[in-house]
């Protein structure tokens, strides 16, 4: 879908993608393209519009060039993060002359929502490159959210940790929902890291050509406070990557001990039923001969061994502490 945004009287108008680019406008919103879109973009503007395939590419060098004039900038971003697992994509800012290009094949809150503050006049609108500072702006307040609610939920589990209760079948499946939630946590926190990392790049990339095209100062000292804000996000992002690990380094480690304590019994079990077995084994035997088999008292006297035998043990380990 084409959208052609001009702007008028401060704010932005948006028409009908069936019109034609004017010097008025200052912002065509590319969302989920088709080859007929990119082309009339390309005729208007006199550039190549990156596919979807090499929006994906990893290398700087493909995420963030110039190239006959315009400034090409992807990155790597979250969205829809209300939902339990976030999705995450690609973003493809280009800007040529006053105007603003963006490519997406998903729908950010962030777009509409920095349109929202243009119609209530919070948000300047006057070039292409002040509407790209301020659609950033609206991401990295949206990656802020999601890293609060990440925050949130691992601190809710470290006490489900530390002060779980129960029984031994409790413990198990509360320990593996534990698990599953602390891995959902590190994965999304990661990627939320990776996206962060692309968006600082791409921040640096922007001040570097807005000096290059001789932008007003007031833009590159917004560009400047979202770079401090991206690190503030890195370093709390680490942070709680690092909690993440020792929560997961402390629930493998109960688990361990569960284990070993199971482990234990089975084996202090089988050192007291030692004794009771081999005596057991010696008078099942079927010799002839035995003087104990002729005795009246010879089987209350196996029984009373073999209690004995199997008593002597744990009492020894009970004084020992080992049970």
């Amino acid at each position: 879908m084409l959208t052609i945004y001009d702007a008028a009287g401060g704010g932005l108008v948006k028409r009908e993608a069936r019109t034609a680019i004017t010097n008025a406008t200052v912002w065509i919103d590319l969302l989920n393209p088709t080859s007929e879109e990119d082309g009339t973009v390309e005729t208007a503007l006199g550039i190549a519009i990156p596919t979807r395939a090499e929006m994906r590419e990893i290398e700087a060098s493909n995420r963030l060039y110039n190239e006959t004039g315009a400034h090409f900038m992807t990155a790597f971003i979250v969205y829809n993060v209300e939902a339990q697992i976030p999705s995450f994509t690609a973003v493809t800012f280009i800007l040529v002359g006053h105007r603003l290009v963006t490519v997406r094949y998903a729908e950010p809150r962030a777009f509409p929502i920095f349109l929202q503050r243009v119609d209530k006049g919070d948000a300047a609108c006057g070039s292409g490159a002040v509407i790209m500072i301020g659609l950033l702006e609206a991401l990295i307040h949206r990656k802020a959210d999601l890293i609060e609610r990440n925050q949130d939920e691992v601190d809710g589990l470290a006490p489900a940790i530390f002060d779980i209760k129960g029984g031994q079948q409790t413990r198990n499946r509360r320990f593996d929902v534990i698990l599953k939630n602390l891995g959902k946590q590190g994965d999304i926190t990661s990627r939320s890291q990776e996206s962060a990392v692309s968006l600082e790049r791409l921040l640096t990339y922007f001040a570097a050509a807005a000096r290059e095209r001789g932008e007003d100062k007031r833009l590159l000292q917004r560009i400047e406070t979202a770079r401090r804000d991206i690190h503030s996000l890195m370093e709390h992002m680490r942070f709680l990557l690092g909690r993440i690990n020792f929560l997961l380094d402390a629930t493998l480690g109960m688990i361990t001990t569960e284990q070993n304590q199971i482990i234990k019994l089975f084996s202090v079990m089988a050192v007291v039923l030692l004794p009771p077995t081999l005596i057991a084994s010696i008078y099942g035997m079927n010799f002839k001969f035995m003087p104990e088999l002729d005795w009246i008292l010879g089987y209350p006297l196996a029984l009373g061994l073999m209690i004995v035998s199997g008593l002597v043990p744990y009492v020894y380990f009970r004084r020992k502490g080992w049970l």
